[in-house]
């Protein structure tokens, strides 16, 4: 049962927390301030919502109906291979964009699992909210294309990493641009996003003197 769909609607009043968090973001991103206008138009597009920790965001099979934004919390995105072995393909956290893009645009059935790792805030809105605010408000199809490119880079990055580079550079790697995951996420966890075993990661993180 997908856990989201189950989950407590909870609407802010105008301006709250959240809307704040996402107009702050958005407009250190695209250069481009929120009118008054603008404002209410987003709040009356999105909802907030709010899923514990092992709660599900989306489960493969599912259609991935929502694309969020999340306020606070981090989440994984996964899938499970014919021998239950896991493959990461991203972690998730405070003010980046979550869903699966081909199948929430595409109403496709999703390949990937998106699991809460700690709580999380969430702004959500479903395809007709999401096309209605790119044709709104301007800033947003700024936003979105800033949004996939980041995602685009990010994938042709961890391509080369997984090609080019041994498990002990792979973890240099990560400690060098993405110092963040390793204070958040288990040691199974990176282990699965860097494509390598546990023990393996546990050996170099033994003998790293950057281990932190």
């Amino acid at each position: 049962m997908n856990h989201l769909a189950t989950a407590v609607l909870q609407r802010r009043p105008l301006y709250g927390h959240s809307h704040w968090a996402f107009f702050r973001q958005a407009e250190l991103i695209t250069g481009q301030l929120f009118n008054e206008a603008e404002r209410k138009i987003f709040i009356d597009h999105v909802k907030i919502r709010r899923l514990r920790k092992r709660q599900y965001f989306l489960q493969e099979g599912d259609t991935c109906r929502y694309l969020g934004f999340i306020i606070k919390g981090a989440t994984k995105t996964y899938s499970i291979n014919e021998r239950g072995q896991q493959s990461i393909l991203s972690f998730n956290m405070e003010h980046d964009w979550v869903t699966d893009m081909e199948s929430f645009l595409e109403n496709k059935e999703s390949a990937y699992h998106i699991e809460v790792l700690e709580d999380l805030e969430i702004l959500i809105m479903d395809l007709n909210q999401f096309n209605s605010l790119m044709v709104l408000i301007p800033a947003m199809g700024r936003l979105v294309s800033c949004f996939q490119m980041k995602q685009l880079i990010e994938f042709q990055q961890r391509i080369k990493v997984a090609l080019s580079m041994t498990a002990e550079e792979r973890y240099f790697n990560l400690l060098a641009t993405k110092p963040n995951y390793v204070r958040r996420f288990s040691q199974n966890m990176l282990a699965c996003y860097l494509g390598i075993k546990p023990a393996t990661l546990s050996r170099i993180r033994k003998h790293c003197p950057k281990h932190i």
